[in-house]
């Protein structure tokens, strides 16, 4: 096997047709150089350079040589760049209902600006991606959460409804059936504390982790549930009469790092949220 730097000690050799000034590009002393070339030589078993003139040349051997080793070290600096592209991963955390549709065509346009960036998209529940924030494992994140959660760049309010099916109406039975979220899930505590506040007996008929399993078991009379106002569906009706609950937001977290293509992100995802939300961002000052 050939060493690199011994081909990369002949090239410059070659290029500035002399050890002495090939030390000085390699940043190595004349003897070093010397070496080098005397191991290449015994490696290959023939003369590569011709140093009987003024100036060092390549014999026929050498000449043959140093296409290729320009060739073996382009190929090695580009195998560099390519692993070096592969390490630069941004990690992003989003809920469901932005995992999809617009986000895709705006994740689409950053991979396209930037190609050596890897994302990394994680779609959870708000209560997963905070703790995964908080640890370190997201660049961003964005998150439905209680007002005065951590310290965001960017929230926007998010106005929850009661929804219940439009042919299947559950909101007259007794006990209500309620359609939730998880225990961690943010909207599943102030389902029950609204209700008990009112004395409204209920009973937990479907449980599921993902938005749109939740809003089809709505959809089909499984029960009731609390969700975004902008996600009320077409066969969906809102149950205006019902407790008033407390105000979320809709928040982009940046974690501690920096760099160009991670504040084009954040940029993008907050311009992504005034569309989606249908209002401009509170940016803190």
């Amino acid at each position: 096997m050939l060493d690199p730097h011994l081909l990369q000690s002949f090239v410059a050799i070659v290029e500035t047709g002399s050890f002495t000034r090939a030390g000085e590009r390699m940043h190595l002393t004349q003897s070093t150089i010397s070496q080098q070339m005397r191991r290449l030589e015994q490696q290959l078993g023939c003369p590569l350079l011709d140093r009987s003139g003024r100036q060092v040349v390549t014999t026929a051997q050498g000449e043959t040589l140093l296409g290729l080793a320009r060739r073996i070290l382009g190929l090695l600096a580009q195998a560099g760049d390519r692993v070096g592209e592969a390490s630069l991963p941004l990690r992003l955390g989003v809920p469901e209902d932005f995992a999809a549709g617009a986000m895709t065509a705006v994740l689409a346009a950053f991979a396209r600006q930037y190609p050596e960036v890897r994302l990394e998209v994680q779609s959870d529940l708000s209560h997963a991606l905070w703790q995964a924030f908080e640890a370190g494992e997201l660049d961003l994140a964005l998150i439905k959460q209680g007002r005065g959660q951590g310290e965001p760049i960017a929230r926007w309010r998010e106005p929850l409804a009661w929804v219940d099916s439009r042919d299947w109406p559950a909101g007259e039975r007794d006990p209500v059936p309620l359609v939730v979220f998880p225990s961690e899930g943010l909207y599943r505590r102030q389902i029950t504390d609204a209700l008990d506040a009112r004395g409204i007996p209920w009973r937990i008929t479907y449980v599921s982790a993902s938005l749109a399993s939740l809003q089809g078991a709505v959809s089909a009379g499984i029960g009731v549930s609390l969700l975004p106002a902008r996600l009320l569906q077409p066969d969906q009706v809102e149950l205006t009469h019902w407790p008033s609950v407390r105000p979320v937001e809709l928040a982009l977290h940046l974690g501690a790092g920096g760099s160009e293509p991670l504040s084009r992100l954040r940029e993008a995802l907050i311009t992504l949220c005034d569309e989606v939300m249908g209002e401009e961002a509170i940016v803190p000052r």
